[in-house]
């Protein structure tokens, strides 16, 4: 096949579509294929060599991908690989516009997608330009400037692509991407996450085994172990998860993970976010950041299998410890989470399942048959699997996921997995009472449908559930629950589009070789037949029931509701399919019956008769001879008996039977095309008599009669959709069906039965339309003359006929003619449409009828809109008539569409992922082909703009701006999908559009301005006039709408017409992606481009470039760039005078400022006229204009910055330290080497000379981890620009600013204007403020400072905020714009602001201490901290000083706080002095300081981390800091008595003794601890540990907010704690704490031991389970404080009991039971006889205490398995019982335990009971129901 393909193409194709062999003129789309593709290579080829990227590039390419999306990848290995990489030259052209980049990415990735076609030997690309790329984009300086705008989609389409072309980037990559990106892994600082994430896009993972020295063994353990030992989840650990996830699954086999297993689960489990414990607080990182669970999954299924087989063992635990979660009763957030993992994960498993042992070996590394995995590997797997999913059938969710899940897994177990879900299948069909029991059980069904039904070896007796599920799923179709009448008929298909309905009864007397299932199946098949009546039966009932009488009262609409649309569609589908799958025999007893029904009664036409007309439509549909042999006849004759008398034609209200009849032959005529032919004399004599009727519902049907004949004959289209090819007519002796059943289509023998349009047929057509459409033609025309009178009923009727003659026979007509229209745009390379061959050749010899009913409905239109504008519905019609004129030849989009949807529903439902290779059902691949089909004829990329075309669009113009709003509408969308068809034709019609808009035309309605304006706006989908991507339509339309504004037609009192505008400047904001005004190519890509013209075949017929071509089009390259700068300063220019009319009102005004600062780019100066513009607009009395001008002011700052020089220095020479670290080995952190760039107060540059020697390094990161290979600083003074330029020496933009803000009254004014209030409350810094003031001292240097000096000084004095705030934002500015201003320049600076910003903070308030905050930070952010020292000193001065209250302490800290946390590391030896500082301060006695120094507190100890490769920090350390802490609180360790809260007297004298001022310590201790929980990156946990029995001591029990801070915060604190990842040799040391506290004399602390327990265990379950010993002292534990002498205690022991059993951690052994069943059984002292006021001895005595120790573990195993009843439980239960009548508190824990029994096990009952005896039964149905009181 491949060969003979190759011989006609002349080249081998790389994968082409296998579909289009299948279509009835296969022959001729090879030839096709080439020629297309020729010049598609020729054209591409050069236009990039004349380097025109517009039209030329873009219109090529675009035409590749059309291409690849009819032919697939049907070119050359050697064209694969040109046109891939001339298309990643052309993507990281770095110039280039966003949204060609983006479309031409789109294009490469399809180009990328299937990469087994193109090995690492074919292709190598480059990874750096594509890095450059992503990070222009990604990380843009100047995006939030306003100077670049991106589409949003475009970070998708970015990582795309790099997966794409991940598996070809060189060898040596990853060594490189190592020295590029491993500077940047500072855990402080952003640039992490952005290091991380880029590791996760770009790091190959698909070398070959001989390579992985170069490849992921370079990273793998450095990574891995950073991972491990990071543990509060910040946000890069995801990328590290998702990077881990590919790299485990690319390399299956070749990386040993069994070390780090049981810390992958624990942290999946983790990040599930599951419930548990009680009073719960979580950390809120862990929701916003959990895994991603696509990944996981992937992980998870790629470490399956292998020797050690741990993956599996800690996935059964995962999934048990996880599945009472899944139960239906349970719900919360998590539910999604759970629902996806249980859908994804089989699904992956299946696909690495296909691709071990179905997938055709490709260059991809196979797995190794070590790691493949077995088949016992996939049992265990199903069966962990199969307990969670049997729950989440029923779940609240739908039940759509568990039957994905069980879709998968039924490919991989049928036997396991299809009998359970059968045994809830059949008693959900029988019940009546719970509908959704049913729907889900269904819905599952579905799934498993095909691994059923096919049985095979695994499950062979899976075929005999068949026919009983289909009899008893027949009264599923019930008229009153629809949901559950869908999923019934949805049920009923499938499994009959698997399963020929043919009876093979007789086969069991004829043959002798069937097994014992095939003996069943043919018996049972006997009752196909019975199953086919029934099921009509039901139809029919169904149907009665839905008749229009019966279901609405006469008033009510006629047409169809939704729901009875959507049952009629079930219906139909499900009646057609059986009848397909139908032998001749039961289909005719069928065709009797429906045929009975159809004719003894009469339908309404709306509702009923659609639904039996559509019946009758399906049987017609399977064996058309048959079916109209019935029909055709029975029709006819009733309707002409009742047209025997000629008034009845006249008629207004019809006889119901004469319109049933009209239906009923309207349906059955849509069958294949040359059936109908020996019944065209009746049908034409019908269809003559009833094409004019009065009634317009009669001649409607016959129009439809007369469209589906026309549509039969004319069409081409696949006849029969049976699942086996031929059908099933054979007798059995030669065929047994039953051996078809499930049988998938073979791909190659379908065998198709195609309706291809006979010479009869065509000539039968153009007899209907000469006889029915000329006449009305006629008629129209001469009523449009005015030569005939005709009435509006008339007209209508008369379109109404030519509408379904262009709907029938539209693929007859060749396509509208008329000459291009020239000089739209100009392009040195042809841009000509493609035809696409699609089964017809036109008849040049008869009348094109297109042509005809376009030339009348042109002049018919006209004489409506002058004579009788209010006859919209012959208006609507002729709408609808052009728009099938341009588009429509057979078939229509949106019905394209919902079929392409539907049939990859289907297909998704049904397909067998494992085996793959497109092993679809017949049907399923017949219809794929007939969709081939469709997509070629509706192909319309590109065609060419015509004048017929013209005409018609001015016509469809001109209907959407007339006078009636419903016209205008539908006119607007034909007018949208039309232009989004013709090439360049907005050009043409955006003048038009605008005149409507233009001021000066007086005669435009409001209506027509409304109709321009919707025209512009677009739709949805659409194109969008006002937006085009060019900079000719732009600057037409854009300053067209601002001008608008001065139109007389133009009202704001109009609400409708304000909301367009907003829309319109809505969208445009939304819309608009900087255009670019640079369009140059490369040479690189030209020699690219050459190459694909001159190799492979096919050959392009274009010649390649001659030199002068060549020199042309660089000429034309260079005028095209210096055109756009031209267009984008004659649009601004044009938006400027707008602005300068005075007449323009305020909206308008607005839309223009928005629009200018659209065109704002980091690419080219704005003109100084719109400079002037947005400078004075600074002081706009509008606030919008205001807001807008201060981001364009900001951005034009960045413009005219003048660059700063930059030159390499080597680190190592830097530091004066000489021996380094050794290169190669990584150490992180504070290292000699990085110790020059920390703060050091005795080094400061605090004189001229020191300053100008020092080398400043601004940004934070650089140093931690490891050094640059090069690392850039500025250059010394005397080489950057020169600072405060002369006015000679300025640019004419600088001098506009320059004189604006050096002018007092403009400065006055402005810092007004910044200082008023906006929202009040709602302010906040702004840094737009902030990024404008801070250009400003960066281009000017300290020029303004003298004019805003007194400003500031008044500023800082006014405590209100507005004020406050605009201070801070100059402030902030001026610290970050002085970065280059000469030493002397900055210490004046610093002169004036320290005294400010002493005055500022002892003004502080609580509505502006966030400000300064934000203003410092901002101030720090990115600089060097020696640079900023004399800013930290003062800071630094006393923070906690305690004048002016506690509040101001607080705010200093918070913003001292701020400046050093964006210093990090760099600046040691602050934290120390600042820790130092508040040491003795920490007994603080505010709430609000205590907490402010918690949050400092975690602040200077965030750099000591415990991670890989990192040196021991310099900065404070927790352990030294804990250690001197625990001294203090001595006091309250040692003593015994409860620790109260601390409260204040008024006159208490100042000393204190040490106890209270160890309360006051420990309160601000545990603000440290609460705010450090989830900030910092790995928990401290022996420092914690220290402090836990004190935490324990105090936390209380009850959940109760009354109590005080201390308590709250204590027991706050340890829910934190407790939910910390631990490190494995952190768990002994926890278990020890406990240990020792669980023996302390506070029943407090040790119920809250419990409580910590049992969260601990689950979030590091993994953890816990892989360390025997650990589970040992747990158990010991709990079973230890089983028996405690406290009540609450005990109990809370048996609750942590039963959890860690349900969760499966502890497991109940043999032993456990005998331990508890021996403490129950403990003998009771008798009871004294007491005599009267003998006190009651209250302490329970040794032996009640162990007695109820026994009861309560038996009770906590059997509460310990909610939802099933496993084979201990009925002997403990029996055991329970015995102690009904104990004393309490014994009596009252056996009836808690029974009621939760009961309560649990109701629902599945009738289950449970079968595994107690009958004598268990008795006593337990005595307990579980209440005694009767009236005994």
């Amino acid at each position: 096949m491949k060969k003979a393909q190759s011989d006609t193409l002349g080249f081998v194709p790389q994968k082409d579509i296998v579909y289009n062999k299948l279509l009835p003129y296969a022959d001729r789309l090879d030839d096709e294929s080439s020629e297309i593709l020729s010049r598609i290579k020729g054209n591409l080829g050069r236009a990039v060599q004349l380097r025109e990227i517009w039209p030329g590039v873009l219109f090529w390419t675009r035409k590749l991908s059309t291409y690849m999306r009819l032919y697939g990848r049907k070119f050359s290995k050697e064209d694969h690989v040109l046109f891939i990489k001339l298309l990643y030259e052309l993507v990281t052209i770095p110039k280039l516009e966003i949204s060609m980049m983006q479309g031409l990415a789109r294009l490469l990735i399809n180009l990328l997608k299937k990469k087994e076609l193109l090995s690492r030997e074919d292709l190598e690309l480059p990874w750096r330009p594509l890095y450059e790329l992503h990070d222009r984009i990604l990380f843009s300086k100047t995006e939030h400037l306003g100077l670049n705008w991106f589409p949003n989609s475009v970070e998708s389409v970015l990582k795309t692509l790099v997966k794409n072309c991940r598996p070809y980037f060189s060898e040596s990559a990853t060594q490189e991407m190592l020295d590029e990106w491993r500077p940047l892994l500072c855990p402080f600082d952003v640039t992490m996450q952005r290091a991380i994430s880029y590791f996760e896009f770009f790091l190959p993972t698909t070398l070959p085994p001989t390579l992985h020295h170069k490849g992921f063994k370079l990273w793998f353990d450095e990574l891995i172990n950073l991972w491990v030992s990071v543990q509060n989840l910040p946000s890069w650990e995801v990328h590290l998860v998702n990077l881990f996830a590919r790299l485990a699954n690319d390399n299956i086999g070749y990386i040993d993970w069994d070390p780090y297993i049981p810390k992958i689960f624990t942290r999946i489990l983790r990040s599930l976010n599951l419930p548990v414990g009680t009073s719960q607080m979580m950390v809120p990182r862990y929701v916003t950041n959990a895994y991603d669970i696509s990944h996981v999954v992937l992980w998870v299924s790629s470490l399956l299998g292998g020797p050690s087989k741990q993956t599996q063992a800690q996935l059964s635990g995962l999934f048990n410890s996880i599945t009472s979660f899944f139960h239906p009763s349970n719900h919360g957030r998590w539910l999604m989470k759970l629902m996806k993992l249980l859908q994804r994960l089989p699904a992956s498993v299946v696909r690495r399942l296909h691709r071990e042992r179905y997938r055709k070996p490709s260059w991809l590394t196979p797995i190794p048959d070590t790691h493949k995995l077995t088949e016992e590997d996939i049992t265990e797997f199903v069966q962990s699997m199969m307990q969670p999913v049997l729950l989440a059938m029923f779940s609240k969710t739908g039940s759509l996921d568990a039957a994905q899940a069980l879709q998968n897994l039924a490919l991989m177990r049928p036997e396991l997995v299809i009998p359970p879900v059968l045994e809830k299948t059949y008693p959900a069909l029988e019940t009546l009472t719970e509908p959704h029991q049913l729907t889900a059980t269904l819905s599952c069904m579905i799934g498993v449908a095909r691994s059923l039904v096919s049985g095979g070896q695994r499950f062979p007796e899976g075929p005999t559930h068949m026919l009983p599920l289909l009899m008893r799923a027949l009264p599923g179709v019930d008229p009153n629950d629809f949901s559950k009448c869908m999923i019934t008929f949805q049920f009923i298909a499938t499994f009959v589009t698997l399963v020929p309905l043919v009876d093979c009864s007789s086969a069991l007397h004829e043959r002798t070789d069937l097994t014992e299932v095939e003996r069943e199946m043919c018996s049972a098949s006997a009752e196909f037949e019975d199953f086919v009546l029934q099921f009509m039966d039901r139809c029919f009932a169904l149907i009665d029931s839905s008749t229009l009488e019966q279901t609405r009262e006469e008033t009510e609409t006629e047409k169809m509701t939704h729901l009875e649309s959507l049952v009629e569609l079930g219906l139909s589908s499900t009646f057609s399919t059986i009848l397909t799958q139908c032998s001749l025999d039961i289909f005719k007893v069928a065709l009797e019956k429906v045929f009975n029904f159809a004719t003894t009664n009469i339908f309404e036409t709306r509702v009923a008769g659609r639904m039996v007309a559509d019946m009758c439509r399906a049987a017609a549909k399977c064996h058309p001879a048959e079916s109209l042999k019935v029909f055709v006849p029975h029709c006819c004759n009733a309707i002409n008996q009742i047209a025997v008398n000629e008034e009845v034609l006249n008629e207004e209200e019809l006889d119901k039977e004469f319109l049933w009849n009209l239906q009923l032959l309207s349906e059955v005529t849509r069958v294949d095309g040359d059936k109908l032919i020996p019944y065209r004399s009746d049908l034409v004599q019908i269809l003559q008599l009833t094409l004019h009727l009065k009634c317009k519902q009669g001649y409607i049907l016959a129009c439809n009669l007369l469209h589906h004949v026309l549509r039969s004959t004319a069409l081409i289209y696949p006849t029969e959709y049976c699942s086996v090819p031929g059908g099933f007519h054979q007798p059995v002796c030669d065929y047994l069906p039953i051996k078809d059943w499930g049988r998938p289509g073979d791909l190659w023998n379908l065998d198709i039965r195609w309706h291809v349009p006979s010479v009869e047929e065509i000539s039968l057509a153009f007899y209907l339309l000469d006889l029915l459409l000329q006449p009305e033609l006629k008629r129209l025309q001469r009523f449009s003359k005015g030569e005939q009178e005709m009435s509006r009923d008339d007209v209508l009727q008369s379109l109404t006929i030519v509408q379904h003659c262009l709907l029938g026979a539209g693929s007859l007509m060749a396509p509208l003619k008329g000459e291009p229209i020239p000089d739209l745009v100009h392009s040195l390379v042809n841009l000509d449409e493609t035809t696409l061959y699609t089964g017809m050749d036109y008849d040049k010899t008869r009348e094109n009828y297109r042509d005809a009913i376009c030339n009348v409905m042109k002049e018919l239109l006209h004489y409506i809109l002058e004579h009788s504008e209010d006859d919209t519905k012959s208006l609507f019609s002729i709408i609808k008539i052009i728009s099938d004129l341009l588009h429509f030849k057979g078939s229509h989009k949106h019905e394209f569409d919902s079929r392409w949807k539907s049939f990859n529903l289907v297909k998704k439902s049904m397909e067998n992922r494992l085996h793959g290779k497109k092993q679809h059902i017949r049907a399923l691949l017949i219809d794929r082909v007939m969709l081939q089909h469709e997509l070629r004829k509706l192909t319309v990329e590109g065609c060419q703009y015509r004048t017929t075309h013209q005409e018609l669009m001015k016509d469809l113009l001109r209907l959407s701006t007339s006078t009636y709003s419903q016209i205008r509408s539908r006119a607007q969308s034909v007018l949208f999908t039309a232009l989004g068809t013709y090439n360049f034709c907005c050009r043409d019609l955006i003048p038009h559009v605008l005149e409507f808009l233009n001021p000066d035309n007086s005669r435009v309605t409001q209506q027509q301005f409304k109709g321009a304006l919707y025209c512009l706006l677009g739709n949805h989908s659409g194109v969008c006039l006002a937006n085009l991507h060019d900079w000719e339509c732009i600057a037409l339309t854009w300053p067209g709408i601002v001008r608008s504004g001065l139109s007389s037609a133009m009202s704001l009192e109009k609400p409708s017409i304000v909301r367009l505008f907003d829309d319109l400047a809505d969208k445009i904001h939304r819309q608009y992606e900087t255009i670019g005004i640079d369009f140059s190519i490369p040479g690189e890509c030209c020699a690219v481009a050459k190459l694909l013209m001159t190799t492979g075949s096919p050959f392009p017929n274009e010649p390649v470039p001659s030199e002068e071509e060549s020199e042309e089009g660089l000429k034309r390259q260079k005028l095209k760039n210096s055109e756009a700068v031209e267009k984008y300063k004659g649009l601004i220019g044009d938006l400027i005078d707008c602005l300068s009319n005075r007449n323009l009102p305020w909206k308008f005004e607005h839309i223009s400022i928005g629009f200018l600062s659209l065109l704002l780019r980091d690419d080219h100066q704005l003109p100084p006229a719109a400079v002037t513009f947005f400078v004075k607009s600074l002081n706009h009395d509008s606030l919008y204009v205001r807001k807008v001008a201060i981001s364009a002011v900001a951005g034009i700052m960045k413009q005219i910055k003048r660059p700063h020089k930059k030159v390499p220095v080597s680190p190592k020479e830097m530091s004066k330290y000489c021996e380094t670290v050794e290169f190669g080995r990584i150490a992180a952190g504070d290292r000699p080497d990085n110790q020059w760039l920390q703060y050091n107060s005795n080094n400061l540059p605090r004189k001229q000379q020191e300053w100008e020697q020092c080398v400043f390094v601004e940004k934070t990161h650089w140093g931690y981890y490891c050094w640059p290979r090069k690392m850039l600083i500025y250059a010394p003074a005397e080489e950057q620009p020169t600072q405060n330029l002369s006015r000679e020496e300025m640019t004419e933009r600088e001098l506009i600013i320059f004189d604006h803000f050096t002018d007092p009254v403009f400065i006055n004014q402005f810092i007004e204007f910044l200082s008023l209030e906006d929202r009040k409350g709602k302010d906040k810094f702004s840094p737009r403020r902030f990024c404008l003031f801070k250009g400003l001292f960066r281009n000017f240097g300290d020029a303004f400072l003298p004019v805003l000096q007194p400003h500031m000084e008044r500023l800082v004095s006014d405590s209100h905020e507005s004020k406050q705030r605009c201070v801070a934002e100059i402030i902030s500015g001026l610290i970050r714009g002085c970065k280059h201003w000469s030493f002397s320049k900055v210490e004046s600076l610093w002169e004036l602001l320290c005294p400010l910003l002493r005055t500022a903070l002892s003004n502080i308030t609580i509505e502006t201490y966030a400000d300064w905050g934000t203003c410092i930070a901002t101030a720090c952010e990115s600089r060097d901290p020696r640079k900023l020292h004399r800013l930290f000193e003062m800071l630094m001065e006393s923070p906690v000083n305690g004048e002016g209250g506690s509040f101001v302490d607080a705010c200093r800290l918070y913003v001292l706080q701020g400046g050093l946390a964006q210093q990090e590391w760099r600046v040691p030896e602050l934290l120390h002095r600042l820790l130092q500082y508040l040491e003795p301060k920490l007994t603080q006695v505010y709430k609000n300081v205590r907490e402010r120094i918690g949050s400092v507190l975690t602040y200077i100890f965030m750099i000591d981390v415990n991670l890989p490769f990192t040196q021991p920090t310099s900065s404070p350390r927790i352990s030294d800091f804990t250690k001197r802490i625990l001294l203090k609180l001595k006091p309250l360790t040692e003593g015994d008595e409860e620790i109260q809260n601390h409260v204040i007297e008024e006159n208490e004298v100042e000393e204190q003794d040490e106890r209270t001022q160890a309360i006051k310590l420990l309160k601000t201790v545990l603000k440290w601890l609460i705010a450090s929980a989830g900030r910092s990156f790995t928990t401290a946990v022996p420092e914690q540990l220290q402090l836990l029995p004190l935490l324990f001591k105090i936390a209380p029990v009850e959940n109760d907010d009354s109590y005080d801070e201390l308590k709250r915060d204590a027991k706050t604190c340890l829910s934190l704690i407790s939910q910390g990842l631990l490190y494995t040799d952190q768990i002994p040391l926890v278990l020890c704490v406990l240990k020792e506290i669980a023996g302390s004399s506070s029943w407090h602390a040790r119920y809250t031991v419990l409580t910590y327990l049992q969260i601990m265990v689950f979030y590091n379950l993994f953890t816990f389970m892989n360390d025997q010993k650990a589970v040992k002292d747990v158990r010991g534990l709990v079973i230890k404080l089983l028996e405690d002498e406290q009540l609450e205690v005990r109990e809370m022991a048996a609750t942590t009991l039963s959890g860690f059993l349900q969760c499966n951690f502890l497991s109940m052994d043999a032993p456990m039971q005998a331990h508890f069943e021996a403490l129950c059984k403990t003998r009771l002292p008798k009871k004294r006889k007491r005599q009267l006021g003998f006190v009651v001895d209250t302490i329970p005595s040794a032996d009640l205490v162990r007695r109820h120790a026994g009861v309560l573990g038996l009770s906590a195993c059997i509460l310990s398995s909610p939802y099933d009843v496993p084979t201990w439980m009925p002997q403990l239960l029996m055991d329970l019982s015995a102690h009904l009548n104990d004393t309490q508190p014994i009596e009252m824990t056996v009836k808690k335990t029974l009621s939760n029994f009961r309560r649990t096990h109701h629902d599945n009952w009738q289950q449970h009971k079968q595994q107690f005896t009958d004598d268990q039964l008795l006593v337990l149905t005595d307990l579980l129901v209440s005694p009767c009181y009236y005994a």
